[in-house]
C-alpha cells in the first residue's frame, strides 16, 4: 500500500474562472516532518498619493481632506484635467468656438487657465493649512476621464483617490461608482494603480492594483485541507491512496470496497473450499478431517471384503496423492515434503480396508467437480471485481459528466441571457437613433426657417436704417431751423427782459426776506469746528451738520464752493427759500454767503426716504402717515406751482429731499435747481409754462420729456409726484416701478404688491392711489393730472379721514 503524507504545505495560486472551484491542485506537498514556507512579498511603499480634482472646489474638498487624513505620511499630490469649453460666453450669449475668431478664442482660453491656476492654489493652501507639502500634475484634454488614465500611465501613478459620485448621491449602502468618470478610470485605468473611490469623506470602493492582488492571493490560499479527512490531505490523494489499498487481497481489500461503494460483499469463510485465498488446511485433498468425514459415511471394512466378490486391490499412495486428484489450484500440497504427503494422504482407517471401486471413483469425480466449481468460482470473483472497478470508473466519470453538464448549462444560460441584453440594448439603440434622426430632421427644417427668418429680418433692418438716416437728416434740417428761428426770439425779447428784470428787482425790493447772515467762526462753533460725529448726511451738494447756534438745533448745509454750480444754487435756495412760507417747505433760519453755507430748522426724523427703509431701526410708517404725507407733498406743489406773476418748478422731486419733522409733517427742500417760469415764456403752441434746460435731477424720478426735449414743466414735478406716491403704497425703488404697479393692476394683484409694513391698506383707497399715481407718470405729459383740479380732490378726503398728524409713526 502507497504511504501518503498527513500534512500537506499548498500553496496559493490564481484560479482559472472557468474550472471547476472544486478542483484544487497542490502546488507543494511536504511530510510531517518537512514544512517548506514561502518567503513573505515585498510590497513596495507608496511614496505619494495622486488625489484628482475637479472644477467644484466644494464637491472635491472632502475628497482632499479624507486624502489627507488617511495619506499615512505620503506626499500629496494634486492631478487636475482642465477640459476647454466649447461654448463661449460673450455679449450675454454663448456661442461655440468654431463660430468666433482666434484673438476671442485665445482670450478666453487665457481666462479659463488664470481661473484653472487659482483653483489649484485654493486646493493646495487647503494641503498646506494641514501641514502637508503638495505637487499639482494637470493637462488638457477634451475629455476629463481619458485625461485621469492617460496621466496614470504618463507619470506611472501607484495610488490615486478620485471622487465615486457627487456628495448628494451618497448613502451607507453605496458600494460602487456611479460617475460616469469614476466608472470609466475604474475600468479603463493601468493595472498597476491603486484607485480610492470616495464620496462625501467616506471611502466607498477601492480598485486593488496588480502588486495588491498578488499580495492577497498569497495571505490567503484558495486549497485548503478537506476538513473530514482526519490526516489532513486532500481529497484526490486520498482517494488514490485507497484506490493503490484495493489492489492487495484478503479482508482488507473487500471492506475497502464495501466501505467506498456503499455495497456489502459477501466472503467465502475460512472453513470454506472455495475462498479467495487458499489455505493449506482446507484446499488438500488428503487432510484428516476430509478422510474422518468419509470413514464415517463408509460402512465398516468388513461389510466392504464380504460384500466385494473380486479381490480388493490396495491404492497405492501415489496414487491417492496424484496431482490429478489434487486440487489444481493448492499451493500447499506441491510445498510439502515426500513423507508428509504420506503421511496426511493415507489415513490409517483406509490402508487397514478394503475400499469399494465404486465408492472410490464417486470421490474421485466428486474431488475432480469440487476442484472446477472453485476454479470457476475464483474466474467468477475475478470478474466480479473487474466489474466492480469497471462500475466506479464508470460512477466517477458520470459524476465528472454531470458537473461539467451542469457548468456548461450554467454558460449556456448566463450566455444567452447576455445575448438576450445585447439584443434589447440593440433594438433599444437603434430606437434611439431613430429619435435622434428624427430630432435631427426636425431641428434642420427649424434652421431653415429660421435663417429665412434671419434674412427677412437683415433686409429689414436695412430698409430701417435707411428710413432712420433719412430721418436724421431731416431732423437736423428741422434743428437748424430752430436755433434759427430762436436766435430771432432771442433778439426780440432782449428788451421785454429788461424791462422783466427792473419789475423784478422793484418787486424783489418790496418782498421780505425771513433770513439772518452768519459768520463763518459762528458756524464753526456751533459744528464743533465740523467734527465727524455731528455730520448727519453728504451728498453731491456738499455735507450736512447739526449744529447748536444761538440756542437753536439747527441743521447746517455747507455747499461745495469749489463747484462750479455751487454758488449759483446756493443763490438759488436763498432766492426761493428767504421769500417763500408754507407748513410743507423747510425753513431757511439763515445762510453764511462768503462760505455758501445755508442754515436750516432740524428735523430729528431725517428724510422720507430714510423713513421708507427704516433706517436705525426706526419704525415703518403706517399707511394713515403716507397718506397724509402724499396729500402734504401735493398741497406744497401746488402752492410753488401757483405762485403770482411766475411757477416755481423744483425739478429734483424724491424722498430724499423731503424731510419729517418730529410731528411725521413732511418738508420739501433742497431747491438748488429749481426754476423760476414767468407767463411770458409760455410757448405760442399751449399754454403750459416751460424752460429749457440741461437735464438735471435723479433718474428714476426725472421726467423722460425732459431727456428728450430737455424742457422743464409743472408737468416734470407731478410725473416725480407719481413714483414718490407708488413708493408710498409699495415700499420698493423707484426703478421699474411704475412698470411693476401696471403689471399688478392688469393681472388684479395689487394686494400683493402693497407694502405690509404700513399695516393693512384699505384696499378701495389703495387701488384708487395706485391709478392716481399711474396717471401722473404717464409719458406724454398732456395726459397728467391736474394737481390743484384732480390730484388734490382725491387727496384732501382721504386726509381728513386719517386724521391729524402725531408724533408716531
Amino acid at each position: 500500500m502507497a504511504v501518503v503524507s498527513p500534512m500537506l504545505d499548498v500553496m496559493p495560486q490564481q484560479t482559472n474562472p472557468t474550472r471547476n472551484p472544486q478542483i484544487e491542485i497542490p502546488r507543494m506537498m511536504a511530510t510531517r516532518h518537512e514544512i517548506v514556507e514561502e518567503p513573505p512579498v515585498q510590497v513596495a511603499v507608496q511614496d505619494k498619493m495622486y488625489v484628482a480634482v475637479g472644477k467644484e472646489l466644494k464637491e472635491n474638498k472632502s475628497t482632499v481632506l479624507w486624502a489627507l487624513h488617511n495619506s499615512g505620511g505620503r506626499k500629496i499630490c494634486l492631478l487636475h484635467v482642465h477640459e476647454p469649453g466649447q461654448w463661449i460666453p460673450l455679449m450675454g450669449t454663448k456661442f461655440p468656438v468654431s463660430q468666433l475668431e482666434e484673438h476671442q478664442v485665445k482670450a478666453y482660453r487665457e481666462t479659463e487657465k488664470q481661473d484653472m491656476n487659482k483653483l489649484l492654489r485654493e486646493y493646495s493652501m487647503i494641503c498646506e493649512r494641514a501641514g502637508v507639502s503638495t505637487d499639482v500634475v494637470h493637462t488638457t484634454k477634451d475629455s476629463i476621464d481619458k485625461g485621469i488614465v492617460e496621466l496614470i500611465s504618463q507619470h506611472s501613478i501607484k495610488m490615486l483617490v478620485m471622487g465615486a459620485a457627487a456628495d448628494k448621491h451618497y448613502s451607507r449602502k453605496m458600494m460602487q461608482t456611479k460617475s460616469k468618470k469614476a466608472t470609466y478610470v475604474h475600468l479603463q485605468a493601468p493595472l498597476f494603480c491603486r484607485i480610492l473611490f470616495v464620496c462625501k469623506g467616506h471611502l466607498v470602493h477601492t480598485r486593488e492594483g496588480r502588486l495588491e492582488r498578488i499580495r492577497t492571493e498569497v495571505a490567503s490560499p484558495t486549497l485548503q485541507a478537506n476538513p473530514n479527512n482526519e490526516t489532513g490531505q486532500p481529497s484526490s490523494l486520498r482517494s488514490r491512496s485507497v484506490t493503490e489499498g484495493l489492489t492487495s487481497s484478503g479482508p482488507d481489500y473487500r471492506r475497502a470496497r464495501s466501505d467506498i461503494h456503499g455495497m456489502r460483499i459477501s466472503t467465502f469463510s475460512s472453513d470454506s473450499s472455495e475462498g479467495l485465498t487458499p489455505h493449506r488446511s482446507s484446499n488438500t485433498l488428503g487432510s484428516f478431517n476430509d478422510w474422518e468425514e468419509i470413514s464415517r459415511s463408509c460402512p465398516p471394512l468388513n461389510s466392504l471384503t464380504s460384500s466385494c466378490s473380486s479381490p480388493v486391490v490396495m491404492a497405492n499412495d501415489s496414487d491417492l496423492t496424484s496431482p490429478a486428484r489434487a486440487d489444481p489450484g493448492s499451493e500447499s500440497h506441491a510445498m510439502l515434503p515426500k513423507e508428509d504427503h504420506h503421511r496426511h494422504s493415507s489415513p490409517p482407517s483406509v490402508l487397514e480396508g478394503v475400499m469399494d471401486c465404486e465408492l472410490y471413483d464417486q470421490l474421485e469425480q466428486a474431488m475432480v467437480e469440487a476442484a472446477t466449481s472453485r476454479q470457476e468460482a475464483f474466474e467468477q470473483s475475478k470478474r466480479r471485481r473487474k466489474a466492480e472497478k469497471d462500475a466506479i470508473d464508470a460512477i466517477r466519470r458520470a459524476k465528472t459528466s454531470e458537473s461539467l453538464h451542469a457548468e456548461e448549462m450554467r454558460k449556456r444560460k448566463e450566455y444567452e441571457e447576455a445575448l438576450a441584453r445585447g439584443r434589447e440594448e440593440l433594438e433599444n439603440m437603434k430606437r434611439h437613433v431613430d429619435e435622434v434622426m428624427e430630432e435631427l430632421r426636425i431641428a434642420q427644417e427649424h434652421k431653415s426657417s429660421l435663417e429665412n427668418q434671419i434674412a427677412s429680418s437683415n433686409q429689414m433692418i436695412l430698409e430701417l436704417e435707411q428710413k432712420m438716416f433719412s430721418a436724421v437728416e431731416l431732423l437736423q434740417k428741422y434743428k437748424k431751423e430752430r436755433d434759427d428761428l430762436q436766435v430771432e426770439r432771442d433778439e426780440a425779447l432782449e428788451v421785454s427782459e429788461l424791462r422783466k428784470k427792473q419789475a423784478e428787482e422793484a418787486s424783489n425790493a418790496l418782498t421780505p426776506q425771513f433770513f439772518s447772515e452768519f459768520s463763518f467762526s459762528e458756524i464753526e462753533e456751533a459744528t464743533c469746528n465740523f467734527d465727524q460725529s455731528l455730520k448727519i448726511g453728504e451728498g453731491g451738494y456738499g455735507s450736512i451738520y447739526k449744529g447748536l447756534l444761538r440756542h437753536t438745533q439747527v441743521a447746517i448745509k455747507m455747499l461745495k464752493s469749489n463747484s462750479s454750480q455751487g454758488p449759483s444754487e446756493f443763490q438759488q435756495e436763498v432766492n426761493i427759500l428767504s421769500k417763500l412760507r408754507h407748513p410743507n417747505l423747510v425753513t431757511l433760519i439763515g445762510a453764511c454767503p462768503e462760505s455758501c453755507i445755508l442754515v436750516y430748522e432740524y428735523y430729528p426724523n431725517g428724510s422720507l426716504e430714510d423713513r421708507l427703509l427704516c433706517k436705525n431701526n426706526t419704525p415703518p410708517l403706517t399707511w394713515q402717515t403716507r397718506i397724509r404725507i402724499a396729500a402734504e407733498l401735493c398741497s406744497v406743489l401746488v402752492f410753488l406751482h401757483s405762485c403770482k406773476h411766475h411757477s416755481i418748478v423744483h425739478g429734483d422731486l424724491k424722498p430724499a429731499n423731503i424731510l419729517i419733522d418730529a410731528n411725521h409733517v413732511s418738508k420739501l427742500g433742497d431747491f438748488g435747481i429749481c426754476r423760476v417760469l414767468t407767463r411770458d415764456e409760455s410757448s405760442s403752441s399751449n399754454t403750459t409754462l416751460c424752460h429749457r434746460t440741461n437735464p438735471k435731477g435723479t433718474l428714476g424720478y426725472m421726467d423722460p420729456e425732459i431727456l428728450s426735449s430737455g424742457e422743464l414743466t409743472p408737468k416734470s414735478d407731478v410725473y416725480s409726484f407719481g413714483i414718490i406716491l407708488l413708493q408710498l403704497l409699495t415700499g420698493k425703488s423707484a426703478v421699474w416701478i411704475a412698470r411693476e404697479v401696471r403689471c399688478a393692476l392688469h393681472n388684479g394683484n395689487l394686494k400683493n404688491l402693497l407694502d405690509s409694513t404700513a399695516g393693512d391698506w384699505p384696499f378701495v383707497q389703495a387701488i384708487q392711489l395706485a391709478h392716481l399715481a399711474m396717471r401722473c407718470c404717464e409719458i406724454d405729459r398732456r395726459n397728467r393730472p391736474d394737481l390743484a383740479s384732480e390730484v388734490w380732490r382725491v387727496l384732501e378726503p382721504m386726509k381728513a379721514s386719517c386724521g391729524s398728524p402725531h408724533r408716531s409713526g
